[in-house]
């Protein structure tokens, strides 16, 4: 059985499961609860100066029968006694020493407070901190949460406050309600974090009831943002993920975080730079029990690949991640139609028909049976018919050799001004170009 043991920046657990800073994570009873059910981490739900949380707080985007396909929250951080917290976090900390527990931390963006806070924090026995600087709603409106994460300059202030009092790592969770995520990865980097976390929610109203006009939630007819999360979020967060994982000028670990439901979900974060992840919605949807699946399944996927330790996973997929100017624009591939498994619902054949490259035909074979067929001359593989046909292995994108070497939009870039100054080197499709 392959090791699922993780170090994240000096921080070990004994799997890359952990639970976010979160509703799941606002007790000693809850985090004992979930260590107990085999979870390999916890983020303590954010301290500060508690504050009053409204009664209505919760909603979700359900999805063409998919219940929770996104979640929308407007909680704030917590709203129970400092002393408590700590008192509950010792005792927890004790009773799991092998356990991974990082509590997550907001103030008021001064140097006294970040001091006085982590060393009360880091007085009952914790193994890390994280700044939180993505909430956001109703913290942001008071000058914390998403609004110091969205300024670098704060952000390696605040996060070089923290080191200057902290004896444990520190990770700073970044908040996606950004332009580029990685600019203020760098300044958390150049405060001294010895990793990240990402991402923090995203702006959100989940919706509008339409015979009542209220915001969901509401409360007493009022409504506000709030932040989303959930399975909707996971192409989102995945992709910065990558992105500061490709940035060396980053160079720290990253937690990951971001409508992760599975096992394999898990993988692909950790495929593209992530050390260990961080759950949430998840854990609130199913129960603390759906990380025995988890667990199951990372084990038997390790294993069927021939690999001995779940860190060996991280960031192997990083590579392949570019830009658009590095892709090859002679690779092609084209959809074949598979007439053995096609059930002839015509869902293909109507959406290239009407929104791609019209080259499926609607065809009669000599009995009178009607199939479908695609003009592989004319398809230009957008993948369109596969991804809305509803039958597994009935339509296949084919790779096909067009005979021609790789060339991406910044090689022939290149060619063209090589071309134009008259070298000899530059390649046909460049010329061709010109």
């Amino acid at each position: 059985m392959a090791d699922l043991r993780i170090n994240l920046a000096g921080i070990p657990a004994p799997n890359p499961f952990w639970l976010a800073s979160a509703p799941p994570t606002n007790t000693g009873y809850q985090v004992q609860r979930a260590f107990e059910a085999g979870w390999g981490g916890a983020v303590w739900k954010t301290l500060g100066d508690p504050i009053i949380n409204t009664s209505s707080r919760f909603a979700a985007v359900h999805f063409n029968g998919q219940r929770v396909a996104g979640f929308n929250n407007i909680e704030l951080i917590t709203d129970r006694p400092l002393e408590v917290n700590l008192k509950e976090i010792y005792e927890t900390k004790k009773r799991f020493p092998n356990h991974a527990l990082v509590v997550s931390l907001m103030v008021e963006p001064k140097r006294e407070k970040w001091h006085e806070i982590v060393k009360r924090v880091e007085a009952v026995g914790v193994d890390g901190l994280e700044l939180n600087f993505g909430c956001p709603h109703g913290m942001a409106e008071r000058g914390m949460g998403s609004a110091s994460g969205q300024q670098p300059d704060l952000v390696e202030k605040q996060t070089m406050w923290a080191k200057e009092a902290a004896q444990t790592p520190v990770i700073v969770k970044l908040t996606p309600n950004i332009t580029d995520i990685t600019v203020v990865a760098r300044h958390a980097v150049m405060g001294g974090a010895d990793a990240i976390s990402l991402i923090n929610t995203i702006n959100s109203l989940a919706g509008v009831d339409i015979h009542t006009w209220n915001t969901v939630p509401h409360v007493g007819g009022k409504g506000a943002h709030g932040g989303y999360c959930g399975p909707a979020v996971k192409p989102i967060a995945l992709s910065m993920v990558a992105e500061c994982a490709k940035d060396r000028a980053i160079g720290v670990p990253i937690s990951g975080i971001g409508g992760i439901s599975s096992w394999q979900d898990a993988v692909e974060f950790m495929l593209m730079g992530a050390s260990g992840v961080q759950i949430c919605t998840a854990a609130m949807h199913h129960g603390f029990r759906i990380v025995e699946e988890m667990i199951d399944g990372l084990n038997n996927y390790l294993d069927e690949k021939g690999i001995a330790s779940v860190m060996e996973l991280t960031g192997q997929a990083v590579s392949r991640y570019s830009t658009w100017g590095e892709l090859d624009l002679n690779y092609r591939v084209v959809a074949r139609i598979n007439d053995e498994t096609c059930i002839a619902c015509n869902k293909c054949h109507i959406a290239c028909e009407d929104t791609s490259h019209q080259c499926i035909d609607m065809l009669t074979d000599e009995g009178g049976r009607r199939y479908l067929k695609v003009r592989e001359e004319d398809c230009v593989g957008c993948n369109l018919c596969s991804i809305v046909c509803p039958v597994d292995g009935a339509i296949d994108m084919v790779e096909v050799s067009g005979g021609q070497a790789s060339m991406s939009w910044n090689e022939m870039q290149q060619a063209i001004v090589r071309a134009n100054a008259g070298d000899d080197t530059a390649s046909t499709t460049g010329k061709e170009a010109v």
